[in-house]
């Protein structure tokens, strides 16, 4: 009995000097034992415990490093980023022209928008500023927290007997994130359920000026998930709808959580209850 006492107090000190020999990387989504190599300005460098392989992984994944001697050390990189809950977190979303800002985010689809004056009056600014609101809601629709644009066209206000053109702006751009929705979470928040209820809906028109809302229920079928390199799509139906079956899941909690689809020039995002 004192030797077996003895062996496990030799095998947890053993285990604990290990563990203090090496570093802690904290990703968005994990903790990743290893020895830290490098930190350039914008990768971390590492190989794993017994391996000699040099791995690396973009700062704009990693929240902090905790090295072996106990120091800390975090990145603004991956705090800059927020968190989008809903739609309706669509200020929180950050526009970028910089693509080196996004090394490493998860791109999860175009966004593009086109706002236009109502009459010769209009500020510039405005039209401007309504665009990339759309932007935003667009984005947030996704669950993403960036977009980089990769087109911009703003043009001012034209008068003259002939011909007159309202102040206009369009933009086109990817939408990204620094963070996935995790699938075996919300596999078993779902239970092994198929049936639920949309609580809520967002939509978006082309020429709509702002997102609109409609909170009347609807029936909402689960008939597969499929994940496509780490982005998550939901085979579904909809009521009422016969011609969209293919949802992109934007994020959850414990409640409900929430998918987006495109029809023809209208973007929506549904809100299901769990």
């Amino acid at each position: 009995m004192k030797l077996t006492a003895l062996t496990l107090i030799i095998i947890s000190i053993n285990a604990f000097t290990a563990l203090a020999q090496i570093d802690t990387v904290y990703t968005n989504t994990e903790k990743i034992a290893c020895n830290v190599k490098e930190i350039t300005p914008d990768a971390i460098r590492f190989i794993y415990p017994g391996e000699d392989v040099l791995n690396s992984i973009y700062k704009n994944m990693v929240q902090k490093v905790l090295f072996k001697n106990g120091r800390i050390q975090t990145f603004a990189e991956a705090t800059s980023f927020k968190t989008i809950n809903n739609v309706m977190d669509y200020n929180k979303v950050t526009i970028t022209s910089i693509a080196d800002e996004l090394k490493g985010l998860y791109k999860l689809g175009e966004v593009s928008s086109k706002a236009i004056g109502t009459t010769v009056f209009s500020s510039q600014e405005n039209v401007k500023e309504r665009a990339y609101r759309k932007l935003k809601i667009q984005a947030a629709m996704l669950g993403a927290n960036t977009v980089l644009i990769t087109f911009q066209r703003t043009e001012g206000n034209k008068y003259n007997e002939d011909n007159s053109q309202t102040a206009e702006t369009n933009l086109t751009g990817i939408a990204y994130s620094n963070n996935l929705p995790d699938l075996e979470k919300f596999k078993k928040l779902l239970a092994n359920r198929t049936d639920f209820l949309v609580v809520n809906e967002f939509k978006l028109w082309a020429s709509d000026g702002d997102v609109s809302q409609n909170d009347e229920p609807r029936a909402f079928k689960i008939n597969n998930i499929i994940n496509e390199n780490g982005i998550i799509f939901i085979d579904g139906n909809l009521a009422g709808e016969k011609r969209i079956t293919k949802f992109q899941l934007a994020n959850f909690n414990n409640d409900n959580f929430s998918v987006q689809y495109k029809k023809g020039e209208s973007d929506h995002n549904l809100v299901i209850s769990f």
